[in-house]
């Protein structure tokens, strides 16, 4: 399991620095989606995310595609800007390689969530049924969750106003999420968010919910106990050689 590093400062800064290879390529396909999107309308349904036609078991893809989908371009630029913000450092510590791998599966993982809250006898679940969901969200909500774990007292501007510990601030979000996805109207986008967090953390946490290799440490540790007592071999030297380590 990852050990979260100690944040080095707590002051308060506008962005993290120049792009990492991942969020540059991110975004950039996020922006070329936008365009393609503007031409031709008729992506957002082809490729936005609709559970009841994924539960159908028709165009599954919607599970990956619908995160590089955006309503506007404001939507776009917030979604673009807080993949930046919280993301670059998060790339810088992980590696290319691995974050990329937590921004797909915290952006299906919350898709797939979204579906299966759409299959809840409420009425936000049937708000989701027939809902187009697009955005890059549900990936975001995860990075701010990571963000959360491996930097729980940098300040995040709350509101862009109030600077609160980032521990904090996720708290807050995911309060507003859960809220928001069990009232009545903003639960179709409340759902992602919320299915962002927790994949996140169950990503992260993931030691924990991986019985196979726990079972796999304790048999490791149990066998190199019994090679020690068959050879009497004891910490510092055998049983009987404890003359031979005085100096």
């Amino acid at each position: 399991m990852r050990r979260y590093p100690s944040p080095h400062a707590s002051t308060i800064s506008f962005g993290p620095g120049p792009l990492s290879p991942a969020i540059k390529g991110l975004i950039g396909a996020n922006v070329v989606m936008f365009l393609l999107q503007t031409l031709l309308p008729a992506l957002t349904l082809w490729l936005g995310l609709v559970p009841a036609v994924v539960v159908e078991g028709l165009r599954v893809w919607q599970l990956a595609t619908y995160m590089f989908l955006h309503a506007n371009i404001a939507h776009l630029l917030f979604n673009m800007l807080a993949l930046w913000m919280f993301g670059t450092e998060l790339e810088r510590i992980w590696g290319t390689r691995y974050f990329v791998k937590f921004y797909f599966v915290t952006g299906v993982g919350a898709a797939i969530l979204t579906v299966l809250f759409s299959t809840l006898p409420f009425g936000f679940g049937e708000q989701l049924q027939q809902a187009i969901v697009i955005g890059a969200s549900g990936a975001i909500y995860g990075l701010l969750l990571a963000f959360g774990l491996y930097f729980p007292d940098r300040h995040i501007l709350f509101a862009l106003i109030f600077p609160i510990p980032a521990k904090y601030f996720v708290m807050i979000i995911g309060a507003i999420a859960f809220y928001s996805s069990l009232g009545p109207s903003g639960g179709v986008a409340s759902a992602t968010h919320l299915g962002g967090l927790v994949v996140g953390y169950v990503y992260l946490r993931g030691a924990r919910f991986r019985p196979g290799a726990e079972v796999k440490y304790r048999y490791l540790k149990w066998k190199m106990s019994r090679v020690r007592r068959k050879f009497d071999v004891h910490s510092g030297g055998r049983a009987n050689d404890w003359n031979r380590r005085i100096h």
